[in-house]
């Protein structure tokens, strides 16, 4: 069978996101028929290499068979209950195994249903804790420059995107913007924990303002994946965590994107060995099968709201597909995938394959910034390599890697100009320099 009729099917009916529809088909959408392992596969024959992990969700690789059969034995006993008054088995286990491998004194687990309803949770959990002990005056958040946080109002609200954010405007309530810690902007002379102490000056200058009326910080540590992946060193989470702690706000860890491995250890959180207030998880949770996100907090903000009903202090916040069994099912499985193996160790192997293919770029007169963090590594396409004078965006030279990618099996999906690589860890040596291979081509083409 073809792509085209099921194209011709889609282009009636179907509204893609982030995606400009008009692009189509000049830029062919591309039906899956079957995935496994790294690799997706049209009704065509043709393959793609995974190599963004399907929008950063897929940890393990597509059609898990361990995934795969924890989810059809838990939809033999039930697919889904109310979680309001009704508990069950997954989402208990769940709760207990993150729990107990999250930074200690994060002891209650709130699930959503994708990161920007971890987000959202948050926000609300965090101003609703200040009303109910007293101090109703704190309305206000902070948020970081390039930060990114979702799609819905309250996560959008505390984002710093301009590409996302600005038509929205309206909709959107206002967050203190602090400087990025972005290792890119750091001075000459200047390495990247003195560049995040720079930043912090900044973050601080802003809270001797306004403490007494912001509720919570919110950062993505380590890597502000969506905003041009923008990397820090962790330096930057552990001063603000002694910020937070100086002015009595609470501190949201946006892990969303970051945890489960992606930078080099289970949760970006533990590179700078501190514990946030509230710890977002989601995207690998249940291993890129079904969604689900989780705000893991502490038991000082649980016992605010742990009162007589008549107080009006319950948290009465909700999703109707909250706790979900199968997608509890499908992330007990992966943690159960983690636990079995060396996964951190094998992926530091993995990221020095990566780094050392990328090294070759360095010279590449329209490359600029190769970085990396741990599984995820990021360049940026550049007019003047001398000056960093970027492209104008309406030349679209990252789309045009993205079209040369597809048609030399590599799913290479750009922010903008800046090309990434985020792959799930199953992915083999001889795979990752494959897909380099690639992007090199790619850029070749995209800047000739």
């Amino acid at each position: 069978m073809p792509n085209s009729p099921l194209v011709e099917r889609d282009l009636k009916v179907l509204w893609h996101p982030c995606t400009q529809m008009h692009d189509h088909p000049a830029v062919p959408l591309i039906p899956v028929r079957r995935a496994h392992g790294v690799w997706l596969e049209d009704f065509e024959g043709r393959r793609y290499l995974d190599a963004i992990s399907s929008w950063w969700v897929n940890l393990f690789g597509h059609a898990h068979p361990a995934i795969n059969e924890a989810v059809r034995r838990q939809l033999s006993e039930f697919e889904h209950v109310l979680l309001a008054g009704f508990t069950h088995e997954p989402a208990i286990s769940l709760s207990e195994q993150l729990v107990a491998l999250a930074p200690p004194g994060l002891t209650r687990c709130f699930f959503g249903d994708n990161g920007s309803s971890a987000v959202e949770i948050a926000l609300k959990m965090s101003l609703h804790y200040w009303r109910n002990v007293g101090q109703p005056q704190r309305t206000e958040f902070v948020t970081v420059a390039h930060s990114y946080h979702g799609e819905t109002v309250g996560a959008l609200s505390v984002s710093d995107v301009g590409l996302y954010k600005a038509p929205y405007e309206p909709l959107l309530f206002k967050a203190y913007v602090a400087p990025s810690p972005d290792c890119r902007l750091r001075e000459t002379g200047m390495n990247c924990a003195q560049h995040a102490g720079r930043a912090l000056a900044g973050m601080k200058e802003i809270l001797a303002r306004h403490a007494k009326t912001v509720c919570a910080v919110i950062v993505e540590p380590l890597v502000q994946c969506a905003g041009g992946m923008r990397m820090h060193d962790p330096a930057y989470i552990k001063g603000l965590r002694a910020l937070c702690d100086e002015f009595g706000v609470h501190l949201i860890a946006d892990e969303i994107a970051v945890g489960f491995g992606r930078t080099g250890t289970l949760f970006a959180c533990e590179q700078a060995a501190i514990r946030p207030d509230f710890l977002l998880l989601g995207k690998g949770l249940t291993g890129g099968y079904l969604p689900l996100s989780v705000c893991l907090t502490t038991d000082t903000v649980y016992e605010a709201f742990f009162a007589d009903y008549s107080t009006g202090k319950a948290f009465l916040h909700s999703h109707s597909y909250t706790g979900n069994a199968l997608a509890c099912a499908a992330a007990l499985a992966t943690l159960e995938i983690f636990a079995q193996g060396d996964w951190i160790a094998s992926n530091r192997g993995l990221a020095a394959v990566m780094g050392d293919a990328l090294g070759a770029l360095r010279d590449h007169p329209h490359v600029a910034s190769i970085r990396q963090t741990g599984m995820i590594a990021a360049l940026d396409l550049v007019a003047d390599k001398a000056t960093g004078q970027a492209y104008p965006g309406r030349e679209r030279r990252g789309l045009a890697v993205y079209r040369y990618g597809l048609e030399h099996e590599a799913l290479l999906r750009p922010l903008g100009d800046t090309l990434y690589l985020m792959p799930p860890y199953v992915i083999q040596e001889d795979e990752i320099r494959k897909v380099v291979e690639v992007m090199a081509a790619a850029i070749d083409q995209a800047t000739a």
